[in-house]
């Protein structure tokens, strides 16, 4: 039995990922690669690469070093291919513009990250019908789905809101009635939730928050899980309808994702993600059971109107949570001060948390939500997202939980 074959657990099988799969002089990560173009000593063999033989030819569509990192997040995600792209917007992009058409329904979740509902309304102005439903609710899926839907997109968690769509559910929807499920898994990661486990199709990551986790690179990645088949799906060009169906979708969003779009993730970005990654559960341990702990301080608070953390037993969907994530319910919490309480005033008192817009960080982060990164959405989005005017977020960090919670309990018993 070799070493490879007795590798088991998910810390110990990214650590030794890169060595196991080969790599130049035995090096136990594989090198960063900067060459932008890639020569062959046969013409013919040039030829083979860009009618579709694995290998590389310009950067702009893959290195060594990009390559190495998607092999690795598709072991994290049990998944049968990646695609790594420059940004988590860029991978969403490539999947929704290569795979719908003008006409196709999209049925989303209403609770989605900002910049992803911007997206949706760029996708409605190129002739794409999208639906915005509460997914936590598996009737009001199943009452949204046309004849014309293609294609299920939630998030594992709500970003800020915390909701947890009924991810099981949705998969059984999906599966019905023969439609891409694609789940973004970037607030739970793989080490946390598995999105192959509800049926998913696609999963996506954005690099930049937990897997990287020290927020110094951005990056994003498209997982094909392998539960889907691509051979009943009706957009997949004929140009990518060969060899086995199992790698068509997979063949266009690269394609057309990096080659026509150029949303490539450079080769030490993705080098310095595939570091991080190595400490990803390491580190999530200790932001959860933070996480969980500044939750329920708040909640006991005086000067708290309101928390939104699915580790808490009063969250709507915390049985749910418990089901899906098991004892870790991730490092993104949300609460409201009591009525005439200033929550900028109060962010301003706190000397611990970085005020900054990024989550999944080694660093405690908070902002205000609808006065920053929902302030374009306008409030009556904001009022169906359960977005209220002094919402503040929070993604909590892997500091010493005592300094977290004598910072915040600092500036709350200020407040009252």
């Amino acid at each position: 039995m070799t070493a490879k074959s007795t590798l088991k657990g998910f810390t110990t099988k990214i650590l030794h990922h890169d060595r196991l799969r080969g790599t130049e002089h035995n090096a136990v990560h594989q090198p960063i690669h900067t060459s932008s173009q890639y020569a062959y000593a046969d013409a013919k063999d040039l030829v083979a690469v860009f009618q579709g033989r694995p290998g590389f030819s310009y950067a702009r569509q893959g290195t060594p070093t990009t390559a190495a990192l998607e092999a690795k997040l598709a072991q994290m995600e049990a998944g049968t291919s990646a695609i790594t792209f420059a940004t988590g917007m860029a991978a969403l992009t490539a999947v929704f513009a290569t795979l719908l058409k003008s006409g196709d329904h999209l049925l989303a979740s209403q609770y989605v990250f900002g910049n992803t509902n911007s997206l949706f309304g760029t996708l409605s102005q190129l002739g794409i019908e999208v639906t915005l439903v509460d997914a936590t609710n598996l009737d009001a899926v199943k009452a949204a789905v046309r004849t014309n839907t293609r294609m299920i997109f939630v998030e594992t968690i709500g970003n800020p809101g915390t909701q947890i769509a009924d991810l099981e559910g949705i998969g059984e929807v999906a599966k019905a009635n023969n439609l891409v499920y694609f789940v973004d898994g970037t607030l739970t990661s793989p080490y946390l939730f598995q999105a192959k486990s509800v049926g998913a199709s696609l999963t996506m990551h954005s690099l930049s928050k937990h897997i990287a986790g020290h927020a110094q690179a951005l990056g994003g990645v498209v997982i094909d899980t392998g539960l889907f088949d691509w051979s009943s799906y009706p957009n997949i060009l004929p140009t990518y309808q060969k060899n086995d169906p199992k790698g068509w979708a997979m063949a266009q969003i690269k394609k057309k994702g990096l080659r026509d779009m150029g949303a490539t993730l450079a080769a030490e970005p993705a080098h310095r993600i595939a570091i991080g990654a190595e400490t990803l559960a390491l580190r999530l341990d200790k932001a959860c059971a933070n996480a969980l702990a500044l939750a329920q301080l708040l909640d006991g608070h005086r000067a708290v109107a309101r928390v939104a953390y699915p580790g808490l037993p009063d969250h709507q969907q915390h049985d749910r949570a418990a089901r899906l994530f098991g004892d870790r319910f991730g490092t993104l919490l949300s609460f409201s001060l009591n009525p005439g309480l200033d929550c900028v005033e109060f962010l301003n008192s706190l000397s611990l948390p970085v005020l900054a817009t990024h989550v999944g960080d080694t660093r405690t982060l908070a902002l205000p939500v609808a006065q920053t990164i929902y302030h374009e959405m306008g409030s009556a989005m904001r009022a169906q997202m359960g977005i209220e005017d002094g919402l503040i977020r929070v993604s909590v960090g892997i500091e010493d939980l005592n300094d977290v919670l004598a910072d915040f309990s600092k500036a709350l018993d200020a407040m009252v």
